[in-house]
């Protein structure tokens, strides 16, 4: 199992950003040919949380031993803070960045399958917030969403003053990263219209793996939009267990999104303590 830590020039952020990638194309147990000259890797691009960085999902949970034994490739970029959107600000595009700056490199860089049901994003709080929009709006490169503890928090930045202590729950921040709040709903920010829109459309819809934990802040806005993505039609997996937001719940219901993820595990690898 290689992890790989590469830079690259990003035009819509116009500078070099950091990637690490997991990349199985040394795995000597795996019962399957996979790699350069053989079959393409499906390929799940992970998004971090706020405070975090493109080594978080290494550093809190068993996603290396996880993809090693589903032949997956894990693509984790830094998000910066900026809930993974398009700023009005040039070198600002967060989300064309994912969308397509990153897929484009990686696929050129690495054996990754370029098909649609074999490429994935996910994230936690922030990051599931970008999993999601970058999902609705790229819905012919993304075949599936796993969300975890999802930062939902539209309705909140809406409502938000600078009355408060916490820097990111500010409505000073929340304008840095989504430009006017009073635009905010109905634009393509807003996950219930990305959602409408591409039921509207008639395009093809990614499936959702869902989870929160039952004492996470975060779980009444999640189960709201649960019901409204399978009120539209959404193929929706919704899991829910003890636990706050942070990386205990987070480790252990990345490995049951895995196992929802259309990717063969591989039961004759040996025991991680080797």
């Amino acid at each position: 199992m290689a992890i790989i830590q590469c830079n690259f020039s990003s035009p819509s952020l116009m500078r070099i950003v950091p990637i690490q990638v997991i990349l199985p194309t040394d795995n000597f147990f795996s019962t399957e040919k996979y790699g350069y000259g053989s079959q393409p890797f499906k390929t799940l691009y992970l998004l971090h949380g706020v405070f975090g960085n493109n080594t978080d999902w290494v550093n809190g949970t068993r996603i290396q031993q996880w993809a090693q034994e589903r032949n997956l490739v894990v693509v984790m970029p830094s998000g910066e803070n900026k809930f993974y959107v398009d700023q009005r600000v040039p070198g600002e595009r967060y989300g064309s960045f994912i969308r397509n700056d990153l897929v484009e490199f990686t696929r050129k860089s690495f054996p990754l399958s370029d098909k649609r049901e074999d490429t994935y994003i996910g994230g936690l709080s922030m990051g599931g917030y970008g999993a999601i929009v970058n999902a609705l709006q790229a819905p012919n490169t993304f075949s599936a969403v796993c969300a975890f503890s999802s930062a939902l928090i539209i309705e909140s930045a809406m409502k938000a003053s600078e009355d408060t202590e916490f820097i990111i729950a500010s409505k000073n921040y929340y304008e840095l990263v989504f430009g006017d709040i009073n635009k905010l709903k109905g634009s393509n920010k807003d996950y219930y219209t990305l959602a409408e829109n591409l039921i509207n459309r008639g395009e093809p819809i990614p499936e959702f793996y869902m989870a929160c934990g039952t004492e996470d802040d975060l779980i009444i806005e999640n189960y709201r939009y649960r019901d409204k993505l399978i009120s539209l039609g959404y193929n929706v997996k919704w899991e829910e267990g003890h636990g706050g937001h942070d990386w205990i719940f987070w480790d252990t219901y990345i490995e049951k999104a895995l196992d929802w993820l259309p990717v063969k595990k591989d039961n004759r690898m040996p025991p991680s303590k080797l």
